[in-house]
């Protein structure tokens, strides 16, 4: 009987982290990125992470870039992007990364005409 309930509790954490995971689409484009003036990093080993549009509903709320410190040393911020699917449109969580997914690619200098949304990966 005890190894029934510690084998339920184990299937039920292994489930559960799945269950609350929820994808959110939204039908209408995301309007276009804000150019946003940076101002001086407050201190050294900061890095600017971008403003970006989040979903409010069926609508979008701009969430104005900051500095902030990398969790570890290395560490990238991958920007948050929207990909088009059927359903809509979906955001991408912005998150810190081991690894430099832009590859240089981008200018963060001057993406003020840079449009994540088009970025149909």
């Amino acid at each position: 009987m005890k190894l029934k309930w510690i084998y339920g509790l184990v299937l039920a954490a292994i489930a559960l982290p799945s269950l609350a995971q929820v994808s959110l689409y939204i039908g209408s484009a995301p309007p276009p990125i804000r150019y946003e003036r940076r101002g001086d990093a407050p201190g050294p080993g900061y890095a600017w992470v971008e403003g970006y549009w989040a979903p409010n509903g069926h609508h979008y709320r701009w969430v104005a870039g900051r500095w902030q410190q990398p969790p570890y040393a290395g560490a990238y911020w991958n920007h948050p992007h929207y990909d088009h699917y059927q359903q809509g449109w979906q955001l991408h969580e912005g998150h810190w990364d081991h690894e430099n997914h832009d590859n240089g690619h981008r200018d963060d200098q001057n993406r003020d005409d840079h449009r994540d949304h088009n970025d149909n990966h």
